[in-house]
């Protein structure tokens, strides 16, 4: 393994870690770290019998070790310092040990712990926030502080928020080994979905996803207007379908997209940005979602399926709002697209990899057919293993018959899984890396999967981290109460006017979002006004989803933004500028949450009195059609352009028209349809008038 690029850029730095596991002894000990992490977290879900507790300490123990260890080897710039983080590492993989080993003394002995049982939990909490720190930021660590500090110093508050007090032992009791703590539902989920998706996710990549993607984006959209944009705003959504981390997509499909953007003419910071925002999308874009779907999905307790049936027209309407951004802007820089010569065939590429969309369409499949997605994830990620061992034995077959004939066989023991489980997969995959180990031309596939692995683990620690530091505020949230304070407040607000609620909700996330990323976000946004808005009428699911969508926006914005400050070092800008780009490419979604609030047909729920006048596919489609015109509209007033460039006037009519469409109430929506139509009529006639003047 080569020695990772030490960043030399500032931006590259300031969040997360650089790529790689570092050089040496220590690189190659954090790499087969991340690859044990990986198969114990794939076991567990396939065969584990360990107790749901101990899989969560093991889960963060694995965090701790591994990303205390790539501190030391990426960022420690003296031995001892190394020496430092790996200690701290060893000591967090200490505290899932303590949890395995004394697993049932700790459930006999609850509320009467050991010493030796608060020493532990209090050196997991301080390692917590250490990590939460180096691999998150300040802003995170800082936060989730203040709620731990409430639960020690809320009884000198004056009302309504003191609390009754509470001693040492309780506090670490509760954060520590209690599952409303760090080894909560976000570690819970962390460890049981979240982590088979990345990995998952890794292992497409490595397939040869990416390429299929990018050259399919490449020969649909390339030669449009605005062609190297569209096709980074077409690959991040096809790239979201199988990664539910915007850092990540940045990161792999940017590579690529961003030079190509530059190169044609587009200013660093907006190809940055372009990329960035379409990258946030893909944890909205199903079927393989972000953390957050997962988690939403076990607070609400209904199927992974539901959540992904809520998220499809938004996940469109998502990137539409970013396609049309962007059409827009080319436009009026006057971008033009990709020469015809350049672009790949779209349809070929299909043709040439479609096996790699086979463990897709099996993960989709078997989400909505009711299996659970730990099932899923588990029996896609076997899929696409077999597909990465078979394709270089097939290929050292030479008549084309007996290599379909392998490939037929290969595929029955697949399905069999559906009757015979795991375990016929297992034995599968078992002589396929047998048979890849003995026959030379095959043995670098093993490498690949190794590779996979590892990079599956490295991948999920931002996420990891943020779900068990997350643990702590949702742990103070249980502990004191506090939540209840903040929900009658909205309450209040909302008996009169609804839609100061949803404003409320809304920049709540987005100043929580100016700090911390989407999952915490989520978690404590959800949980303080998702039972309020529920209280005034809103479907549980709804107002969960409009918090998402809103985390998602809050993520692109400043001055914590990963997904920018990941692009920044390929765009070679500056990771604010490229924030404040995207911000700017993403406002027309502003109007989708809300327009899905008053009118739940849009994420597939309640039709409501429209559905009963006109029948649910009509109301839902009539929906997404006033919503595409919403959107349409605001995207002309935040860029000043439609067939040329729009004056003030124009911009005004487009902000109100969009306005009134979101409004539900009587008259609001043939007033924005009117205005919708008096601005392509006052817009269209006026260029014409310009055109014949100057001809």
């Amino acid at each position: 393994m080569s020695t990772p690029p030490v960043p030399t850029h500032e931006e590259d730095a300031l969040e997360g870690l650089p790529p790689g596991f570092g050089a040496g002894v220590l690189g190659r000990t954090a790499f087969w770290i991340a690859v044990v992490f990986s198969l114990f977290q794939i076991w567990t879900a396939a065969w584990g019998t360990l107790p749901s507790q101990v899989v969560r300490a093991m889960h963060v123990g694995f965090l701790m070790l591994l990303g205390f260890g790539l501190v030391g080897n990426l960022l420690a710039k003296t031995r001892a310092g190394q020496i430092f983080w790996w200690v701290l590492g060893l000591i967090g993989m200490g505290t899932g040990l303590y949890n395995w080993v004394f697993y049932e003394g700790i459930i006999r002995r609850s509320g009467f712990l050991t010493h030796a049982d608060i020493a532990v939990g209090t050196i997991l909490i301080i390692l917590t926030f250490i990590g939460a720190r180096r691999l998150m930021g300040w802003p995170l660590a800082i936060i989730a502080g203040i709620f731990l500090a409430y639960c020690f110093f809320g009884q000198h508050l004056p009302p309504p928020f003191i609390t009754r007090g509470y001693d040492f032992e309780l506090i670490v009791e509760h954060f520590a080994f209690g599952t409303e703590g760090i080894y909560g539902t976000p570690i819970y989920v962390s460890s049981s979905y979240i982590f088979l998706f990345v990995v998952f996710a890794a292992f497409l990549e490595r397939a040869g996803m990416l390429k299929l993607f990018t050259d399919f984006a490449l020969g649909l959209v390339g030669g449009m207007r605005g062609g190297p944009a569209q096709v980074a705003v077409l690959s991040s959504a096809l790239m979201g379908t199988i990664s539910g981390s915007g850092v990540a997509n940045v990161v792999a499909s940017g590579q690529f997209t961003i030079p190509l953007m530059k190169r044609f003419g587009y200013r660093p910071a907006f190809a940055g940005g372009v990329e960035a925002t379409a990258s946030m999308g893909g944890q909205i874009m199903p079927p393989v979602m972000g953390a957050v779907a997962f988690i939403m999905a076990e607070t609400l307790n209904v199927p992974y399926a539901a959540i992904v049936t809520a998220a499809i027209l938004p996940a469109v309407l998502y990137f539409g709002v970013v396609f049309w951004m962007v059409w827009l802007q080319a436009g009026r820089d006057d971008l033009k697209g990709l020469p015809k010569s350049e672009l790949p065939n779209p349809w070929r590429a299909v043709r040439e990899q479609w096996p790699l969309i086979l463990p897709l369409a099996a993960l989709v499949y078997l989400l909505f057919a009711g299996y659970t997605p730990i099932f899923a994830g588990t029996m896609g990620l076997a899929l696409v293993s077999v597909l990465i061992l078979g394709t270089p034995l097939a290929a050292m077959i030479g008549p084309v018959a007996i290599r379909t004939l392998f490939w037929v066989l290969v595929g029955l023991a697949c399905v069999a899984f559906l009757e015979y489980g795991v375990n016929l997969l297992a034995l599968v995959i078992g002589a396929l890396i047998l048979a890849c180990a003995v026959l030379k031309g095959a043995r670098p596939t093993l490498g690949i999967l190794r590779d996979a692995l590892a990079q599956g683990a490295r991948n999920a620690l931002p996420v990891g981290i943020a779900c068990a530091i997350v643990g702590i505020v949702i742990g103070t949230l249980t502990l004191t109460g506090i939540a209840s304070t903040f929900i009658g407040a909205i309450i209040a607000i909302g008996k009169d006017n609804l839609f100061l609620s949803l404003i409320l909700t809304m920049l709540t996330c987005l100043v929580l979002g100016m700090g911390i990323p989407t999952i915490p976000n989520y978690i404590i946004t959800s949980s303080l006004a998702g039972p309020a808005l529920e209280q005034l009428g809103v479907p549980l699911i709804v107002s969960h989803m409009f918090v998402f969508y809103f985390g998602i926006m809050a993520d692109l914005t400043p001055p914590v933004a990963l997904a920018c400050f990941a692009a920044a070092p390929i765009a070679k800008a500056s990771g604010l500028k490229i924030s404040l780009q995207a911000v700017r490419l993403a406002a027309a979604g502003f109007v989708v949450p809300f327009m899905a609030v008053y009118t739940p047909a849009l994420m597939l729920q309640d039709g409501g009195p429209l559905a009963a006048e006109i029948g649910y596919p009509l109301a839902v489609a009539y929906i997404f059609f006033k919503t595409v015109v919403a959107v349409g509209l605001w995207g002309v007033g935040v860029v000043g352009y439609l067939a040329g460039r729009a004056n003030a006037f124009e911009r005004l009519l487009a902000l109100v028209g969009g306005a009134t469409l979101v409004a539900a109430v009587p008259l609001t929506d043939e007033i924005g349809f009117a205005l919708a139509v008096a601005l392509v009529v006052i817009h269209v006639l006026r260029h014409r008038r310009a055109r014949q003047a100057a001809a």
